[in-house]
């Protein structure tokens, strides 16, 4: 199955219903196309069930505001695909996709990457051993199905979602173990000079600190560590962490989450070409947009997270822009029209990012987290190590494919999506180049597993589409 429609778009999170919105309002046809079985991004995950479940109220006030954009998105007339993957995009744009409704290739003039943001890979000693989960995994968990750990939780690591997910573990009926907050002290230090600035998003400021005071209220054991080790034989069965005074406490335990920020969900947009560049501020690889979300890449706009960690808020404004920036040049209009209609939300879009510097400084990840001991798992799908990585390195000339050549680190099933930053980093760390110039490995197709079958199957489908309809 075939189709051919003026934009498409990959994602369905904030980002992308608001630009499907938009552009449905210019009676332009779109496709959105989205992995997960209902709309509503990571964000709100499942946010439609929540509310009839009874999870809306634990999630909170934030999480239930997503119901009106996924209804508006409902209602706006675009074609879309839940439960659906893309695996290649060729120029033209041809998009190969596999899903629910079977094998298909959507062309379209536009393309809008809104794929969001990833949990920052976060390697320490231990963390593959099961029982050792992502914040934002046991998140998924709780907003899907309302399922919470049953035994008291460790958790570690720094940023909002981690005070965020403890409000909502404790409402669920969770508990708690202790929290282990990985942000050095001296990035409250680096963080006042952002303070006048960021005082535009005073309310997210107020919430963050309506967290803390709550923990502190119901006495959550709280430390401030430098390092941290998972140990177990077939599972965890304990934690050691090193505080910031230099003592060593252990501790059991059967569950740690763990969270050190979110980084830009990069690998649909490397394999289409798109320049990255080092964020110092943010400590990760983020793609070269212009104010519209437009990339280098003809007819390829980012937006949302992807394009920069911003929030929920501005993931939508960002796609509201993206989608003006598009149907001007559909309609062939002029910069200044379009200027002129993305004004308010251009602006609407810099105060929900004016707190972003601060935020950004205040949970800046520990030094350590980029420096992990050379007997810690760096790529989990190869089980390649850090010191691997780092012999690898010494070699002349060394690079990314150098790097993945003599260790396969990148080569499994997940393809560098959680292993490709911290190998720049240790190779920057290794031969002392700016990790800006390591850059990230090249990413080619297929962008997600595909069967043989589902292959052949689309020979049938190329022959009805072999030319882009578009050039």
């Amino acid at each position: 199955m075939s189709g051919r429609v003026d934009v498409l778009i990959v994602g369905a999170g904030p980002a992308g219903m608001s630009a499907a919105i938009r552009l449905r309002a210019g009676g332009w046809t779109v496709a959105v196309v989205d992995d997960r079985p209902d709309p509503g991004g990571q964000i709100w995950r499942n946010v439609e069930a929540a509310a009839a479940a009874g999870r809306a109220a634990i999630l909170g006030p934030s999480y239930a505001s997503g119901r009106d954009l996924v209804a508006r998105f409902r209602a706006s007339g675009a074609d879309y695909h839940p439960s659906t993957e893309v695996w290649r995009i060729e120029p033209g744009w041809r998009v190969s996709c596999r899903g629910d409704e079977g094998c298909r290739i959507i062309q379209a003039e536009h393309l809008v990457l809104a794929g969001g943001a990833q949990e920052r890979p976060a390697p320490f000693p231990g963390w593959t051993l099961p029982g050792v989960l992502t914040v934002g995994a046991a998140q998924t968990l709780l907003k899907s199905t309302g399922d919470i750990p049953a035994e008291p939780v460790w958790i570690a690591g720094c940023g909002p979602l981690p005070l965020l997910y403890m409000q909502q573990l404790i409402a669920a009926g969770g508990k708690i173990a202790g929290y282990l907050n990985t942000a050095p002290m001296h990035n409250a230090l680096r963080g006042l000079r952002h303070l006048p600035g960021a005082l535009a998003g005073w309310r997210d400021l107020a919430q963050g600190a309506a967290w803390i005071a709550a923990l502190r209220r119901r006495r959550i054991p709280t430390a401030r560590i430098r390092a941290l080790e998972a140990f177990g034989a077939d599972r965890l069965e304990g934690i050691r962490y090193v505080t910031l005074t230099g003592r060593t406490v252990s501790a059991a335990a059967s569950v740690l989450l763990v969270h050190e920020g979110l980084t830009p969900a990069l690998h649909m947009a490397l394999a289409l070409g798109c320049r990255v560049t080092w964020d110092e501020g943010q400590a990760c690889f983020v793609p070269r947009v212009d104010p519209w979300g437009a990339t280098d890449v003809d007819r390829l706009y980012l937006a949302g997270d992807m394009a920069g960690i911003a929030g929920a808020k501005a993931a939508a404004l960002s796609g509201t822009i993206a989608a003006i920036g598009i149907d001007a040049k559909l309609r062939g209009l002029p910069v200044d029209r379009a200027e002129e209609e993305a004004g308010p939300f251009m602006m609407a879009r810099a105060r929900e990012r004016a707190v972003r510097p601060l935020l950004d400084a205040l949970y800046r990840p520990r030094p350590g987290l980029f420096a992990p001991p050379d007997h810690t798992v760096i790529c989990r799908c190869e089980e390649v190590t850090a010191g691997e990585i780092r012999a690898a390195s010494a070699i002349a000339a060394a690079g990314h494919n150098a790097v993945k050549g003599r260790t396969r680190a990148g080569m499994g099933a997940c393809q560098g999506r959680q292993c490709a930053q911290m190998v720049s980093i240790l190779l920057s760390e290794q031969t002392g180049a700016p990790v800006e110039s390591l850059g990230l490995p090249n990413v080619r197709p297929p962008l997600k597993p595909v069967t043989l079958g589902e292959m052949a199957a689309m020979a049938t489908i190329e022959a009805d589409c072999r030319e882009p309809p578009w050039t």
